[in-house]
């Protein structure tokens, strides 16, 4: 297990910026620097670029390559930038080899493309990606990439893997791995990567799972950070209030359409005022009426931290 500078900066709200796109479908590298200046200005404690809010699926090697170095250039060394990676092991060691090019602290490993492998093969994949550049690797783990707690010790023995993700939900798995890896004496950092990862955030602080990306923050950090704050400080009433007020509705809105995971966020960006475009395909667009419903539901979400105080 490594013990990299970049595992010690991973202290905070985590940010996801979605990737702009101009008229024409081409990447608006000024518009996505200018969404990654926001973030860091409004407090993120760290840039995960081109993953997968940011629509990593849909680029191209050099408009990853680009969307990257933008992000390192912009945050200019304040907070660190974690850039995705995945496919099959060799394209996502093409990617890794992109990312650190462009200057990139590390990469989030995202499941292999359509198949499912065996723990064995996950371990080799992750291995080899971890031994091809010298970026420190967080797992995604979600989908058809699902670990068992002897694979998650492997990955902690793993020079150059610190952290993994979880994006599939199944809390009696990760406090099996948590404790797997604990008692081997090793360690890694533990992420809440499902969708709206607030509705869950006390959950997983309960088995010791603190580090979250939240969407929202593309959107609304003012929401975002007020939830984080009073979920650190063990404010149960604002917790509870942004959660039955604001983060539950959006999960129930964003569980209406496919996509919207992505599609939903980058709407809600265009509403705040900058013109982050729309999703690529295979993504579509959300229907007017749930951007009626998107737009009602973040200005009551800002109703209610006046409530809170927060």
């Amino acid at each position: 297990m490594t013990t990299a500078p970049l595992a010690g900066r991973l202290d905070g709200l985590l940010f996801f910026p979605v990737t702009a796109f101009a008229p024409d479908g081409s990447v608006d590298l000024d518009t996505f620097r200018a969404h990654v200046r926001a973030g860091v200005d409004a407090g993120a404690a760290a840039v995960f670029a081109c993953c997968g809010t940011g629509e990593f699926h849909a680029l191209t090697p050099e408009e990853f390559r680009d969307c990257v170095a933008a992000a390192v250039e912009e945050t200019a060394g304040r907070v660190p930038v974690v850039a995705g990676t995945g496919y099959g092991t060799e394209l996502a060691i093409r990617y890794a080899r992109l990312a650190e090019e462009a200057g990139a602290d590390g990469l989030l490993a995202m499941p292999p493309y359509l198949v499912v492998a065996d723990q064995a093969g996950l371990l080799r994949h992750y291995t080899r990606l971890a031994a091809a550049t010298s970026l420190d690797v967080i797992v995604y783990q979600r989908d058809n990439a699902i670990l068992t707690p002897d694979t998650a010790v492997a990955l902690a023995r793993t020079d150059g893997v610190i952290g993994l993700k979880d994006g599939h939900g199944d809390l009696g798995l990760m406090q099996r791995i948590v404790s797997a890896v604990r008692a081997e004496g090793l360690d890694l950092l533990y992420f809440n990567g499902l969708p709206t990862a607030e509705l869950t955030g006390a959950a997983y602080r309960a088995i010791g799972v603190t580090l979250y990306s939240s969407a929202v923050f593309c959107f609304a950090p003012d929401l975002a950070l007020a939830f984080h704050r009073a979920l650190a400080a063990g404010d149960d009433t604002t917790v509870d209030l942004l959660v039955d007020g604001f983060f539950r509705p959006l999960v129930e809105l964003r569980d209406q359409g496919r996509g919207y995971a992505v599609s939903l966020v980058k709407a809600a960006v265009r509403m705040g005022g900058l013109d982050v475009g729309e999703v690529r395909s295979p993504l579509s667009e959300p229907a007017p009426a749930h951007l009626r419903e998107l737009a009602l539901l973040v200005e009551h979400g800002r109703a209610l931290l006046k409530e809170a105080g927060a």
